[in-house]
């Protein structure tokens, strides 16, 4: 499972999954980039199962319906992808923009990994990897509610981590910190 997966680092990691031939459900909020993505690995990995599903989640009280469409499968690696930010100053932005960040960048992604680990911290060969950033890790300029999300990202991650590591779970819990990259963030 991977989620904001219709362009960017989602998609490339939708490569990279299908080329280790592993099925694939692809969450993002543009289904006609969704859709495209899918056509386009079914020609190069045709025995691969791909199941689209698009779903903005910044709406995080329907976050529970949708693990629920998801949880009918054996999900060996959830990756938790979507995110975005604002360069612009604080006072600047608009709140409602802001809070469609956190939900995004912390409220989705902290639901569907507790319900994740909920259901396979004792499966193994199940990982959840959640993509933050160099940024969670530093304070960017005009950049400081998303770098403030990414430091939760990094910081629930690694925790999650380490409490999973300490119960002895199966599931391993993984936190990728690209710096600047090129995609269409």
């Amino acid at each position: 499972v991977i989620t904001g997966a219709s362009s960017g680092i989602g998609a490339s990691l939708a490569w990279k999954f299908a080329e280790r031939n592993k099925n694939l459900i692809l969450i993002a909020r543009r289904k006609n980039l969704l859709e495209d993505l899918k056509k386009e690995i079914a020609v190069h990995h045709s025995n691969l199962d791909i199941i689209t599903i698009d779903f903005d989640l910044t709406s995080i009280d329907k976050i529970h319906e949708l693990y629920s469409k998801i949880s009918n499968y054996h999900i060996e690696s959830l990756i938790n992808n979507a995110g975005f930010g604002l360069y612009w100053h604080v006072k600047d932005q608009s709140l409602t923009t802001i809070e469609d960040m956190i939900n995004l960048n912390i409220g989705a992604l902290t639901l569907l990994s507790t319900l994740y680990v909920q259901d396979y911290h004792d499966i193994e060969n199940s990982q959840l990897i959640n993509i933050s950033s160099a940024g969670g890790y530093t304070i960017v300029p005009l950049a400081t509610i998303y770098c403030a999300t990414k430091f939760y990202v990094n910081a629930f991650t690694e925790g999650l981590a380490m409490e999973l590591k300490e119960n002895n779970s199966k599931l391993k819990v993984k936190v990728l910190a690209p710096a600047v990259t090129k995609t269409n963030f």
